[in-house]
């Protein structure tokens, strides 16, 4: 349970900073350079998702792909990835477009919701 905990509370600091990364690169090419805020998020949320993916397979998960399987689990955190992708703007658009929410206030509510997404999927589907 203790390793449990501290796996956790890594992945928090991680999925901070990686969200961080995401907010700074959506704020900036939505509201800075005026890219529509459905793609301006795709953008933010890949920029995010290699960061995300050194950091966790470095400092979170135990991979349980062999060394000489490493394309195949970098393509199984993309898939999980883009899922999560899906997911985001498929909340997005439902936080802007019918709830009239502003873009990065929806952005808040909707990391919530895939930050818990991410780490069940990745948990279940790349961790030893």
């Amino acid at each position: 349970m203790k390793a449990l905990a501290r796996q956790i509370f890594r992945f928090a600091i991680v999925g901070g900073l990686s969200t961080v990364i995401d907010f700074v690169v959506l704020y900036v090419l939505h509201h800075r350079l005026h890219i529509n805020y459905l793609i301006a998020t795709a953008i933010a949320f890949a920029v995010a998702t290699i960061f995300n993916y050194w950091a966790s397979m470095t400092f979170i998960f135990e991979s349980k792909f062999a060394a000489n399987q490493k394309k195949q689990e970098f393509m199984l955190f993309l898939i999980l990835s883009v899922c999560g992708l899906g997911l985001t703007e498929v909340l997005m658009y439902i936080s802007v477009e019918w709830l009239g929410s502003a873009v990065m206030l929806g952005k808040l509510f909707v990391t919530a919701f895939v930050m818990v997404f991410n780490f069940v999927t990745r948990k279940l589907f790349i961790e030893r």
